[in-house]
């Protein structure tokens, strides 16, 4: 197994906390591994929230580092997946809508049953750049990219994929995603037993005051509770294989709460997510940091850490490792589109005291009506309620019938952003600071928000009505080695010899000492092409 002590060259790392600058030594290609939590705001202890005990949470956070203020680019499972996967924003993928792996109303919405989202040739999965460079790459188990993932990404994919299948001393970036916090949990979990009593958790304005509400919120928390469970169980392995103190731990949530009002917004509760990251040696235990963070930053400074700078098409930055970023990220933006069978448009920008939301549909509600999320109680009551005229004027807040073209939130003072200051005279100079400050992102990163997904899609396919098929490597012989190419512009190749089941990322001549070997190309968005021998 890979040791601190038997390795000879090392990076050195400058981690900027809000209470000291540390430096930190870590093997040039360290062991990482992502615990992933789903429809997760940071709600835990180590966020200021004891409302449930989390002791793996807390005892991750204790020997680690906290980051306060992480976002994600969308309050939704798939477009933020989709940035989260290629270090871009999913506006910029054509990855924007809710979803494109699984669309419910084909008729309605003139679409195909599903489609892979094509963002431009030269994006990558980030994954595949640490495979290049001889990582073991294994995801457990949800991708959700908009997109199937190519060979060339992954290791392995699979409920039990971890960082055991790896070669000796080779070095591993191993993705454990749990569901035990989604938000469907809260109503097929209903009969697991509570861990929180009903009466002692908070609850936001929006919601009233009762304890179908109550026991809905203490759902999460309680399941929030059983996923403390299994990250234990993860670092007891990790123990046991002698690797806690040789992997670099980072546990992060998706996008803010899977509760009515939090996720699918994007106002600041449905994008802030906790982020705890555990260092070997437990360097720069308990502190904290406050650099403004997108969830676009993970997979870049999953890469500085191993050594590679960030691809020119990315717009993430490294927040830590070799190729730290000079400076965070001054605004955090955000976008939601269609979700499920109803097409939105809006977008946001954020600092550290205001949300800016710009809504390109002005006339449309604030509420969509999302057939799914009536699976949870606390829905169906409050829209009964609203029929029946019951709710007060914070709970009415979520059904205008039509939004204001542009919000402004202090949400430093206004945690709940139920107060829009766009109209107060006072606030103008701010509001068009934000103004200009979002058109420019919308121009800068190529927002493909303003094209009907109908046009988007067969753009995407070239006119065509399917989408493209990725053109067959061809093998060309160079001396005793096979160079492999395709005409497929921005196509990763793979290859493996004949009889194995793991395709490996082509980088360079092979040399097949007279073997038989298979490969394939595939573009991310289009159709693989065909195995061919060499």
């Amino acid at each position: 197994m890979q040791k601190l002590t038997l390795i000879s060259f090392l990076l050195l790392f400058t981690l900027f906390s809000c209470k000291k600058k540390v430096k930190v030594e870590l093997p040039n290609r360290p062991n990482i591994l992502w615990i992933s939590a789903e429809d997760l705001s940071p709600r835990m202890a180590a966020y200021g929230d004891s409302t449930i005990s989390t002791p793996n949470l807390d005892r991750l956070a204790n020997e680690g580092v906290v980051f306060d203020h992480v976002y994600t680019s969308a309050g939704v499972c798939s477009p933020a997946r989709n940035s989260i996967i290629t270090g871009r924003y999913q506006t910029s993928n054509g990855g924007q809508h809710m979803r494109t792996m699984g669309i419910h109303d084909t008729k309605k919405l003139g679409l195909p049953k599903m489609y892979n989202s094509v963002p431009p040739p030269e994006v990558k999965c980030f994954p595949e750049y640490l495979r290049a460079q001889g990582y073991y790459t294994t995801n457990n188990e949800k991708t959700d990219y908009q997109f199937t993932a190519p060979p060339t990404v992954w290791d392995e994919v699979s409920d039990t994929a971890d960082w055991r299948g790896r070669e000796a001393d080779q070095p591993f970036f191993s993705v454990i995603n749990f569901t035990t916090t989604h938000e469907s949990q809260i109503w097929a979990r209903a009969d697991h037993e509570l861990r929180v009593n009903p009466e002692d958790v908070p609850l936001p304005p929006y919601y009233p005051d009762n304890i179908i509400s109550r026991t809905d919120v203490a759902r999460h928390y309680s399941n929030m509770s059983e996923l403390d469970d299994q990250i234990g169980e993860v670092l007891a392995k990790l123990e046991e294989d002698g690797l806690l103190d040789n992997t670099i731990i980072f546990f992060w949530g998706d996008h803010g709460d899977g509760l009515p009002f939090y996720k699918r917004e994007i106002y600041r509760r449905g994008l802030h997510i906790p982020l705890i990251a555990r260092f070997p040696n437990k360097a720069n235990a308990g502190t904290r940091n406050n650099e403004f963070i997108n969830a676009i930053d993970l997979g870049p400074t999953v890469l500085s850490l191993a050594g590679i700078d960030t691809p020119a098409q990315m717009y993430g930055k490294a927040f830590l490792g070799k190729y730290k970023a000079d400076s965070d990220h001054e605004y955090i933006f955000a976008a939601r589109d269609r979700i499920d069978n109803d097409y939105d448009r809006v977008r946001s920008a954020m600092d550290h005291q205001y949300q800016y939301v710009k809504n390109y549909n002005p006339e449309q509600p604030l509420y969509m009506d999302v057939e799914y999320r009536k699976g949870i109680p606390t829905m169906k009551m409050i829209l009964a309620l609203k029929e029946e005229d019951k709710l007060n004027e914070s709970q009415s807040f979520w059904f205008q019938e039509t939004k204001p073209e542009e919000e402004l939130y202090d949400w430093q003072k206004d945690p709940y952003q139920l107060n829009n200051l766009a109209n107060n005279p006072e606030f103008a100079e701010t509001l068009a600071k934000f103004r200009g400050v979002l058109e420019n992102w919308v121009a800068e990163t190529n927002d493909y928000g303003a094209i009907p997904e109908k046009e988007m899609l067969s753009e995407m396919w070239n006119g065509e009505s399917s989408a493209p098929h990725t053109a067959q490597p061809t093998a060309y012989p160079m001396g005793e080695k096979i160079k492999l190419t395709s005409m497929t512009t921005g196509a990763s190749i793979a290859y493996r010899k004949r009889g194995s089941k793991t395709w490996k990322v082509y980088t360079g001549p092979i040399e097949t000492k007279g073997e038989q070997f298979e490969t394939m190309a595939m573009r991310i968005g289009y159709e693989p092409s065909e195995i061919v021998m060499f």
